[in-house]
């Protein structure tokens, strides 16, 4: 029984989510800094491949009123790079609001984020993850 991933891409920093096996549960996993996507498709791999991932989430980042931002555009090239390299689905998640979310729980666990964004971004990538379960469940 595999596991769903979610990815909450940034131009810095990749935050990772990981579900239970059940599917039920979406916990933060790890933050991934690279320089290259190179870099950063070997640790994908491993971990998709120690985790047992039979698909990924991506968090797809849309405005408010639902248009397309420059970031939306970023990870949809993302996207596409992904899909050449593994052969698992990749689905989109609006992650709208993930981030402020993220940064107002941590907040509320005594979680100081100022130095803290890689925090952010494996909890941001844990809430899409969980809205993503949760409207999913069979």
């Amino acid at each position: 029984m595999g596991r769903y991933l979610a990815i909450d891409h940034g131009s810095k920093r990749i935050g990772l989510a990981l579900s239970d096996p059940m599917k039920i549960i979406a916990k933060p996993f790890r933050t991934i800094t690279y320089d290259n996507l190179d870099d950063f498709f070997s640790i994908l791999f491993k971990i998709i491949k120690e985790e047992e991932v039979e698909c990924i989430i991506l968090g797809f980042p849309i405005g408010m009123n639902g248009q397309e931002t420059i970031q939306t555009k970023h990870v949809l090239e993302f996207q596409k790079k992904i899909k050449l390299k593994i052969n698992i689905p990749i689905l989109l998640q609006d992650e709208r609001l993930s981030s402020l979310s993220a940064e107002k729980s941590l907040i509320e666990q005594k979680i100081k984020t100022g130095y803290n964004k890689s925090e952010i971004d494996k909890t941001a990538a844990a809430i899409f993850l969980q809205q993503f379960l949760d409207t999913n469940r069979l």
